[in-house]
């Protein structure tokens, strides 16, 4: 896949395009069949993760040296965004798997690398991140998560809240407080493996949208892990959460693209076949007002989107800004396009035979996870280019 020397401008190579090609061909024809089930039943969308296995997209930013297909930053974001334009709950396959991991691949020992990404490239096992906590959202150096040094090992007591796929993945990054007189400097980072003695999962939260990613709690009760499961060093860990979430942010402005270009997509088509006074709705100038707005703003969108991909590709000195820039803008161009697309189906779009209403719920997300927008803004003007 493209590698960063063709990131001298963020515009999509032709490699890029043909991945798009391939990608939203497989979304359609096995991910979109099974995307209202999905969210009716509330399961793990195992169908889309069969398939994304299958086609070695589940996880294309592993680097080649570790198994991976080692896709630059913008082909992971067509990927993410092209299985969030049919199902959000599934593009949170190859998203929460580079966010899990990305701590590992930033900073993690060279022996954690092969142990821990090749299992990841394979399909074998998916990866989730630990960061957030009852009393530790938006002030997540505020955490109360513990590690405490015993030997050649390290034990950790505490709960995470909001954990994306858990109970699904085999790999936790999780960040724990070492030295609580440090405060952020005090925290660090570990690998911790679903079947270690003492890690178990809240039941599954009751959401408002992605009801086919599992959210729950993740409890560990004096886990005991090999001191060589701490990414990087000690004390650092808070400094590769906030490093990792200046790249992955990026993905969930990926899936805001996705899910706001799939909700365009099907009312545009409905306004062209729906007819009332005579005449397709499509031909009414407010109409056409509406989807000219809508496809502006996801314009606006995936420009800024991609201009944030090729900065974490090159590691540029803005991503940080451009980062939370992207998700936030993306996100809230996914809320207002997608209850627009509910609007343009008049009555039919609030009901769930047609798929706007889902992705209208499952927009919302995306002004949530990752920091919020409020958050988003607050990281933008304290990095202003």
């Amino acid at each position: 896949m493209a590698g960063s020397a063709d990131f001298d401008l963020y515009r999509p190579s032709e490699e890029h395009d043909m991945l798009r090609d391939a990608i939203r061909s497989l979304a359609e024809a096995k991910i979109a069949p099974y995307a209202t089930a999905v969210d009716e039943e509330a399961r793990f969308p195992q169908e889309a993760h069969d398939a994304l296995v299958a086609s070695d997209l589940h996880a294309v930013h592993v680097p080649e040296e570790y198994g991976g297909t080692g896709a630059d930053a913008l082909a992971t974001v067509i990927v993410i965004e092209e299985v969030a334009r049919v199902c959000v709950s599934s593009s949170l396959i190859p998203a929460v798997n580079k966010l899990g991991s990305l701590p590992v691949v930033l900073s993690g020992s060279e022996d954690l690398k092969k142990k821990y990404l090749g299992p990841l490239a394979k399909g074998d096992a998916m990866f989730s991140y630990c960061l957030s906590e009852p009393e530790a959202g938006s002030d997540a150096a505020g955490m109360k998560t513990r590690a405490v040094r015993d030997g050649d090992h390290w034990v950790l007591n505490g709960v995470k809240r909001w954990i994306t796929n858990a109970g699904v993945s085999e790999y936790y990054t999780v960040m724990a407080v070492t030295d609580p007189a440090k405060r952020s400097k005090g925290i660090s980072a570990f690998v911790v493996e679903k079947s270690d003695e003492g890690v178990s999962f809240g039941a599954p939260e009751k959401k408002l949208g992605i009801k086919g990613s599992p959210t729950r709690e993740v409890y560990f009760d004096n886990v005991r892990i090999p001191a060589d499961r701490m990414i990087g060093e000690e004390g650092t860990g808070f400094l590769t959460a906030m490093q990792t979430l200046d790249h992955t942010r990026i993905t969930i402005a990926a899936q805001a693209l996705g899910v706001a270009q799939g909700a365009f997509d099907y009312a545009k088509n409905y306004v062209q076949e729906r007819k009332q006074f005579g005449k397709a709705i499509a031909d009414f100038q407010g109409i056409q007002f509406m989807l000219a707005d809508m496809s502006m703003k996801i314009s606006a969108a995936r420009a800024l989107t991609y201009q944030a991909a090729a900065a974490s590709e090159r590691g540029d000195a803005d991503l940080t800004y451009l980062g939370a820039a992207a998700k936030c803008f993306a996100s809230d161009v996914a809320m207002e396009v997608t209850t627009d697309a509910v609007q343009l189906l008049g009555g039919y779009g609030y009901t769930r035979d047609y798929p706007v209403e889902r992705m209208m719920r499952d927009a919302k997300i995306t002004q949530i996870y990752e920091g919020t927008n409020q958050v988003q803004r607050i990281v933008m003007a304290r990095n202003l280019p």
